[in-house]
């Protein structure tokens, strides 16, 4: 790119979900305009970001873009040979290591981020982590395009991308998790499905903006309900006592697990 010109963005995969999120997130946000905008896709060219340039050779995108943002699943990214030719390169990818993604395509300026579904929503939390060669203006550009997703942290190491794979790659599949439960409980006692859906959906959505609006530590809020003693007190410690909590870090750490056997593997 050359100082003062327009920002060029292709993203590999741009067909997909997170892909496709990326894309309606950086265009909303002026990070890129449309014509400089590149995405590809595999099969079948989604009728969407019309006024974008679309192609199903990935090498082509490459060529046309300064910043390439690779999304495609980490099980299809062996057979994936794109030359970056040391541009900035952005991989959304579960486990796949620093070192790996610049051998393969042939670029130091790399970085692994984690966003997740709600990127589409512009509620996705992205910790990212960056290698030696990342100028400070490609870091403008990272905060940029994952501000536009929801919020961002460059964390310490890719340790800390591994473990957050689990803990906030995963998005909205934990909190679903718990609204399936609490749910299928509900129509075990004997309400409407319709009413239990609606019921725990609202009360999972109003308990994300409460916590975001105050800003308190989650402890805080169920501390303040144990202190009351009521209904909502006997529920969290009888959940404690059938074991949520160690549930919850027995899951977190097999996720950890998988991400670092991923990021081995390749």
């Amino acid at each position: 790119m050359e100082a003062g010109g327009p920002l060029r963005v292709g993203i590999i995969g741009g067909a997909g979900w997170l892909g496709g999120a990326i894309a309606e997130a950086i265009l909303d946000a002026g990070i890129a305009e449309p014509q400089n905008l590149s995405l590809s896709y595999r099969s079948e060219r989604p009728n969407r970001f019309n006024r974008s340039f679309w192609t199903s050779d990935n090498q082509a995108l490459a060529d046309r873009s300064d910043v390439i943002v690779l999304s495609v699943r980490p099980a299809d990214w062996p057979s994936l040979n794109v030359d970056a030719e040391g541009k900035l390169l952005i991989s959304v990818m579960a486990g796949i290591r620093l070192s790996a993604l610049g051998a393969r395509h042939r670029t130091g300026r790399v970085v692994r981020a984690l966003p997740n579904a709600a990127a589409e929503v512009r509620k996705s939390y992205t910790p990212w982590i960056v290698a030696a060669d990342v100028r400070e203006d490609d870091r403008s550009i990272i905060r940029a395009i994952f501000d536009a997703c929801g919020s961002q942290d460059e964390v310490r190491s890719e340790a800390d991308i591994d473990y957050l794979t689990g803990l906030t790659g995963s998005g909205p599949a934990f909190p679903a998790l718990l609204a399936e439960a609490m749910a299928a409980d509900a129509i075990s006692y004997g309400l409407a499905p319709e009413i239990a859906k609606r019921a725990v959906n609202t009360l999972i959505v109003g308990a994300g903006r409460l916590l975001e609006q105050r800003d308190d530590c989650p402890g805080e809020t169920v501390q303040t309900f144990l202190d009351y003693r009521g209904t909502t007190a006997a529920a969290i410690e009888e959940m404690r006592a059938a074991g949520f909590g160690a549930a919850v870090s027995r899951g977190l750490s097999e996720a950890f697990r998988k991400s670092v056997r991923m990021g081995d593997a390749s």
